[in-house]
């Protein structure tokens, strides 16, 4: 686990800690502090010793320069914007290390700055076989095991908190946004699509996502071994960073087609084309929490009044005020639409009994899953890649005449 992966990964779990105390559990912050520090301290990890001990006088010092935002007691929009904001940078140096370890690789000198294994989170197929061997036969890859814990992860979060992780996590979405934010600059109607086209390009993501599916369910179970130990496997990260910094015709056309779709309607990328989003939508269904619109305080009901703002806020077009659960499958839990209510009571994120989760809630939640579970499977041994690094020099050296 690399410094900046460490830092990150402490800055979060801080985070999450804090804002569990300031909401009122503070046992509960207490203990999971506690066992945060026992847990990073039993480590022997100095990369994740200093993070933690850094982000623990981060957090002292904002208590006292910036209390409302320590405490979770920004609006919900800005705190999801800050989630945001602060994992896409992370993911924006975690990009420039990767590269620069991958230069160093390239040019036959031993890399000075460690491969951040958190990268293979781009890797879902990979992922998705590695989850497959440790169901079917028990085995654990080496090569790139934060594959198969970052799309645990993720999924984990659908699971529990609807499709939170895009909303409030995923820096393709907020590239989306800005790209979107910059067309209207220009071109100022919307330009959503009717709803008769909307509905089949909304199954492009869903037939993406059966083609990975495909290629995951329809490796035979003992080939698996073979796979996770190839040569393709053991380089499947720089094939896909290969992928992307040179390009062909074909690949050029299709990221102008994701570019246009993310300008051309907002959340266009996550609503038309991505699988994971797919993937998510679907695991969503289960999840217990929901949007859910309470008749005796919204006006439509209570007094008989026309309003739609929460309907107008939110980036998915969902009906929301004609609607008392949330369901749709495109529902990002970003509770614009709660925050754009002036009814408190009306609009809640909360189950079916009544449990309710406030955007600080949410966030405890999202920030605990994507990083606690990164944090245990570090410390089982289950998250470094052991592929040596003179293996990779070579490998690289080789890239184009690797295949599957």
């Amino acid at each position: 686990m690399s410094f900046i992966e460490s830092l990150t990964l402490a800055l979060a779990l801080t985070y999450s800690v804090s804002l569990l105390y300031w909401s009122g559990k503070k046992w509960g912050a207490l203990i999971s502090g506690g066992l945060l520090t026992a847990a990073v301290i039993s480590s022997l990890y100095w990369p994740l010793i200093v993070a933690l001990a850094i982000a623990a006088v981060g957090a002292g010092l904002a208590a006292k320069l910036r209390p409302e935002l320590i405490q979770g007691q920004s609006r919900a929009n800005n705190l999801r914007e800050g989630v945001q904001h602060l994992l896409a940078l992370s993911m924006l140096i975690v990009g420039v290390q990767f590269a620069v370890n991958a230069a160093l690789l390239k040019s036959g000198i031993t890399p000075w700055l460690m491969r951040p294994d958190v990268g293979d989170a781009f890797l879902p197929i990979a992922g998705g076989i590695e989850l497959k061997a440790i169901v079917s036969l028990g085995i654990w890859d080496k090569h790139h095991p934060a594959a198969a814990v970052m799309l645990s992860a993720v999924l984990l979060t659908g699971l529990l908190c609807k499709r939170a992780f895009c909303g409030w996590a995923c820096p393709l979405g907020l590239a989306g946004e800005y790209l979107y934010k910059l067309r209207k600059r220009v071109i100022k109607q919307e330009l959503a699509p009717p709803a008769w086209l909307d509905w089949p390009l909304r199954m492009l993501k869903y037939l993406l996502l059966l083609a990975l599916l495909y290629i995951i369910i329809s490796m035979p179970t003992m080939s698996i071994p073979g796979y996770l130990n190839s040569n393709y496997h053991q380089i499947a990260d720089l094939k896909m960073a290969l992928f992307f910094v040179t390009p062909g015709l074909v690949t050029i056309i299709c990221f102008a087609i994701i570019l246009g779709l993310a300008a051309w309607r907002r959340q266009g990328f996550c609503r038309y084309i991505c699988p994971y989003g797919a993937l998510l939508g679907l695991v969503s269904f289960l999840s217990p929490f929901k949007i859910r619109r309470n008749t005796e305080h919204c006006l439509i009901d209570a007094k008989g009044m026309s309003c739609d703002k929460c309907t107008r806020a939110c980036p998915a077009s969902i009906k929301v005020h004609q609607q008392i659960n949330v369901r749709s499958d495109e529902c990002q839990a970003c509770m614009r639409c709660i925050s754009a209510c002036p009814k408190n009571e009306a609009l809640q994120f909360k189950t079916r009994n009544g449990w309710q989760l406030s955007a600080r809630g949410l966030t405890i939640m999202l920030l605990t899953i994507m990083f606690l579970l990164p944090l245990v499977a570090y410390l089982g041994g289950f998250w470094h890649s052991e592929t040596p690094v003179e293996a990779r020099m070579y490998l690289i050296q080789h890239l184009d005449k690797i295949g599957h």
